[in-house]
């Protein structure tokens, strides 16, 4: 049900995600809208901890039925703002991983599925911790890099290695995972290495081009199937033209047009969560970043509404 507050004009109100409740307890929710306001995982510039501030404000541009598929994903779940993940030690980033996890392991208990706003990618991986414990769950990765790197700078925690760390805990099934739209040269091939060695599937962006938007959703729907999967989207995968507002921009990207479209030919799947990534304000000079990855977490809740209401069908 659309909550009274969507219904105000759109520059009244605290802002929350997608003006929706507020909400402090888990009970009666179906889907838990979350902020996860941390960058200490960056290895370039930094401001993503700002992220899920703006995406916030952007939010508010939105509305409830997609103008496309007709969804609504408010009268499909009870979805909810639940807030920001909360930190005593970020300057400690595998204690910070562990209070993620921990955080994302009581939305999980409660039954709920998380729509995350990051925050650099590093995030992931403690709510595939969390929310993949008990079986792995395969991915649909919209990014520049394959963030499957291991240390860098003495760090296991940083925002190239989430992937790599997931499989390692055995909470990504590499097998069922599909990275669409990487690009960009590197210093080493160890992440591209990692992600093929493992079995994954790269989609760099010349295959993207070549293919078309149509042939990689049939691809990426073959790869992950009918088991349980994850939407994880990185502002970067897109071209900076329309998202400037990241730490890592590489040029050309994937339009938004091709974006939305891709994540729309995703209804039907098992999905169980999903995170947009990297968005930096201090970087975004117009809010058209924050814009882009507020439309893009609604594009996934559509998608994961539908899912979510046709498990609880049974």
């Amino acid at each position: 049900m659309i909550d009274e507050a969507m219904m105000d004009p759109r520059y009244m109100g605290v802002p929350t995600f997608m003006r929706t409740p507020l909400a402090r307890d888990l009970s009666g929710l179906d889907i838990a809208l979350v902020g996860v306001p941390y960058d200490g995982g960056v290895t370039n510039r930094p401001g993503a901890r700002h992220g899920p501030r703006e995406i916030r404000n952007m939010s508010s541009m939105g509305r409830a039925i997609h103008h496309v598929s007709k969804i609504n994903p408010y009268d499909l779940c009870t979805v909810a703002d639940v807030g920001d993940v909360s930190f005593s030690s970020v300057y400690d980033p595998e204690k910070t991983m562990d209070e993620i996890a921990e955080f994302y392991t009581k939305i999980h208990a409660a039954g709920v599925v998380p729509l995350t706003a990051g925050g650099d990618h590093s995030i992931s991986y403690p709510i595939f911790r969390a929310i993949a414990k008990n079986r792995p769950l395969g991915m649909i990765h919209v990014d520049a890099h394959t963030d499957t790197w291991d240390s860098f700078q003495g760090s296991k925690f940083h925002h190239g290695a989430p992937f790599r760390r997931a499989v390692e805990a055995g909470v990504l099934d590499p097998h069922r995972t599909v990275q669409i739209g990487i690009r960009g040269a590197q210093n080493t091939d160890q992440g591209w290495a990692f992600s093929r060695d493992s079995g994954m599937r790269v989609i760099f962006m010349e295959e993207f081009t070549q293919l078309g938007v149509q042939a990689v959703i049939q691809e990426a729907r073959r790869i992950v199937g009918d088991g349980p999967t994850y939407i994880s989207f990185d502002v970067d995968g897109l071209d900076p033209v329309y998202a400037p507002g990241t730490g890592t921009p590489e040029i050309g990207g994937i339009t938004t047009i091709e974006a939305q479209a891709l994540i729309r030919g995703l209804r039907g799947l098992d999905l169980w969560g999903g995170d947009v990534v990297e968005v930096a304000p201090p970087f975004d000079q117009t809010g058209n970043t924050a814009l882009v990855g507020a439309t893009m977490m609604y594009e996934i809740l559509c998608v994961l509404s539908e899912a979510v209401a046709a498990r609880k069908k049974g």
